[in-house]
């Protein structure tokens, strides 16, 4: 058994990967921002560097697993001082502490490091590809992978990194900075209008098998790798509103359609090969039955009849 901290653990993401490890049976301790009941949670942002030292003052973690952060590039866009603090300073607080107290670090990263990338995203493509992040979300993001290869470098801290594609599921609280499934769920449920882009595809990810893969790290830790987290559901972005709206029997009355949305990624096609091999298992979940599932839960938590 291991004891691990989980920044971000009251996430959509972090709160479903606290609940895995501990059915594996480690000790999972959770940082985040709100107040809350849960018996080993701390209250703190990372982003400040007094508090997470207090944390690690008192406590000795085996792995932590790094997802506190601001989420999505319009949010980003929204509250940028925010977003810079909670993800660049934040990140860099977590790589002093890592520097002073050996602990081995999963960190959260994001595909949209991958920015204008039009192929199939490997992770080395980072390295061989000179490549423009397109919002301060993903420049973030890439910030704090370079930090921590320099971390790695400098200091040979044992990090290793994980780039996120498209997660979605049960779990995910409807707002307008949410993924593309759960905000056409919402707006379908409640025949609010929403907008489809058809040239843009995506690689979504059902959030269980998001959390199987990245608590599997633990047992094959390499340090210094990087792995993208997907699944294989390759899709443009009016099939998943198609497969919403027949699960729910609505026409499109209520969808514009345009053809592209400008200065967003248009394709994200993410290999997760190496994932698969490394943390052995492979994603399950399909979006058609992924976006049921995700229909479901919103009609109860929103007493959608």
């Amino acid at each position: 058994m291991s004891k691990i901290l989980v920044t971000g653990g009251l996430g959509v993401l972090g709160s479903k990967l606290v609940v895995e490890l501990r059915l594996r049976g480690h000790d999972v301790w959770i940082v985040d921002l709100p107040h809350n009941h849960e018996e080993k949670y701390i209250r703190c942002d990372i982003g400040y560097f007094r508090e997470i030292e207090g944390v690690f003052n008192n406590h000795n973690f085996d792995y932590v697993y790094n997802l506190a952060a601001e989420f999505g590039r319009w949010n980003g866009e929204a509250i940028y001082e925010r977003l810079w603090h909670s993800n660049a300073v934040g990140t860099k607080n977590m790589i002093m502490l890592q520097e002073r107290h050996g602990f081995k670090m999963i960190h959260f990263s994001s595909s949209e490091v991958y920015g204008d990338y039009d192929g199939t995203m490997v992770e080395e493509a980072m390295d061989v590809v000179p490549i423009k992040q397109m919002n301060d979300y993903a420049m973030t993001k890439w910030v704090n992978e370079m930090q921590i290869l320099n971390s790695q470098t400098m200091k040979n801290t044992q990090t290793i990194r994980v780039r996120i594609f498209n997660t979605y599921g049960p779990g995910e609280y409807y707002s307008p900075f949410r993924s593309v499934i759960c905000m056409f769920c919402y707006r379908a449920l409640h025949n609010i209008p929403y907008t489809v882009y058809k040239n843009h595809y995506r690689t979504s990810t059902y959030i269980y098998d998001c959390t199987q893969l990245v608590s599997n790290i633990i047992d094959n830790f390499k340090s210094g790798e990087v792995y993208n987290i997907s699944s294989n559901n390759y899709h443009d972005v009016k099939a998943a509103s198609d497969i919403i709206l027949n699960y729910l029997k609505k026409d499109d009355r209520f969808v514009t359609y345009k053809e592209s949305e400008p200065l967003t990624t248009r394709v994200k096609k993410a290999d997760a090969q190496k994932a698969y091999r490394d943390l052995g298992y492979s994603p399950k979940v399909s979006i058609e039955e992924g976006i049921p599932n995700t229909i479901e839960w919103m009609k109860d938590v929103y007493n959608v009849k």
